[in-house]
């Protein structure tokens, strides 16, 4: 794939990176809807968003980083990426933000605190991708965001439920829901140190976002959604996202 890198790309990272913001908050929008979503709609969700994301950090991002001639920046880039990752999941204690079961002890504002912090790391990967993308190629960088807009969709309203079952407040589950789409939407524009010698940091950061995604479907999501006695669901979702994934790169000649 021809490289297509110009400092006109920022106005596209900008454009771009609105596009999973709004699918966020639309799916955090869901929880106004009063309905009861069950286990298994849930399940599905997030296993069609793991496809996806696999699909997304292996193609999209994690092929294309090795095509500005190195071997090494790319491999620097993964371990780079799931340090970082694994660190601030550190740093943040870990909750379950799909099914967190939250007790009646301790502070409901620290335990809202705690899943939005949580929710705001694993978006963080999502907008580098973003944007890592969109400076490598345009086409790439709207197949990626697409893409991620459309599971980010059931991601919102997953990740808007536990924050609801601690406040009891459908409005503050939204406001978390737009501000985790605000800090999504800003960590797209950290890719933009990917134009200052794009063969050295471009490569990083296509590799790193790839490995942070990943890691966030093996550690975070695939763990939630098996498990619960009805995991054909979650496997139904996550083939249904993979194939989303072969389907735009069709479409969009991925």
């Amino acid at each position: 794939m021809a490289l297509n890198i110009e400092p006109g790309n920022v106005f596209y990272v900008m454009l771009y990176a609105l596009i999973p913001a709004i699918a966020t908050i639309m799916g955090s929008a869901l929880i106004f809807l009063h309905t009861k979503v069950g286990e298994k709609m849930i399940d599905s969700g997030m296993g069609f968003a793991a496809g996806l994301m696999i699909y997304i950090s292996f193609v999209d991002l994690l092929i294309p980083s090795f095509d500005f001639g190195s071997m090494a920046l790319p491999f620097i880039g993964f371990i780079i990426g799931f340090a970082m990752i694994k660190l601030l999941d550190v740093l943040v204690p870990h909750i379950g933000i799909i099914h967190s079961k939250l007790h009646s002890s301790g502070k409901k504002l620290g335990k809202t605190i705690l899943i939005a912090l949580a929710i705001a790391i694993h978006n963080i990967p999502e907008g580098i991708a973003v944007g890592s993308s969109t400076i490598y190629n345009l086409d790439s960088g709207f197949r990626v965001a697409l893409s991620i807009a459309i599971q980010d969709i059931p991601e919102g309203l997953a990740v808007a439920i536990p924050i609801y079952m601690t406040t009891n407040s459908y409005l503050k589950s939204f406001a978390i829901g737009v501000l985790s789409a605000v800090i999504e939407y800003i960590s797209a524009f950290i890719a933009l140190i990917g134009l200052i010698d794009t063969y050295l940091t471009l490569p990083l950061l296509l590799a790193l976002s790839a490995s942070a995604m990943i890691y966030v479907v093996v550690h975070e999501i695939s763990p939630e959604i098996f498990g619960h006695e009805h995991d054909e669901y979650s496997t139904g979702g996550f083939f249904l996202g993979l194939l989303t994934g072969i389907l735009f790169g069709v479409v969009y000649g991925g």
